[in-house]
């Protein structure tokens, strides 16, 4: 258990990783960025762990898994996160593309979340 790390080193080491990634951009500005993109991971990761329950309560039915009864929010095909990371070109694009097909896809619950989210 030599490799466990405390709350606060983990939270020192994710706040260095995220100056790091911020680079020249002003703090104010990167919230701009940062947020919606761990949104949006969230979505995709929580709509997976829900699909993988279904799947096991449907013994395997991949129907039965995509049904929009079992997840709180629906993540389009194309706009799933493991797609997304895929891409080497036009990432901003695809990014924004995949933010607009979750927000319509989830109107009641998501309508306008991603804002202006470049």
């Amino acid at each position: 258990m030599g490799n466990q790390i405390t709350q606060q080193e983990l939270e020192t080491y994710l706040w260095g990783s995220a100056i790091l990634l911020r680079g020249q951009i002003d703090a104010g500005d990167y919230k701009q960025y940062i947020f919606p993109l761990l949104f949006y991971k969230r979505i995709c990761d929580v709509y997976d762990e829900e699909f993988a329950i279904a799947l096991e309560e449907s013994d395997g039915d991949i129907d039965y898994a995509r049904i929009a009864d079992n997840h709180r929010f629906q993540v389009p095909e194309g706009a799933h996160w493991k797609v997304i990371r895929e891409k080497n070109e036009n990432i901003g694009k695809a990014l924004q593309t995949a933010f607009r097909d979750i927000e319509r896809a989830n109107q009641e619950k998501l309508h306008g979340v991603f804002g202006d989210a470049p």
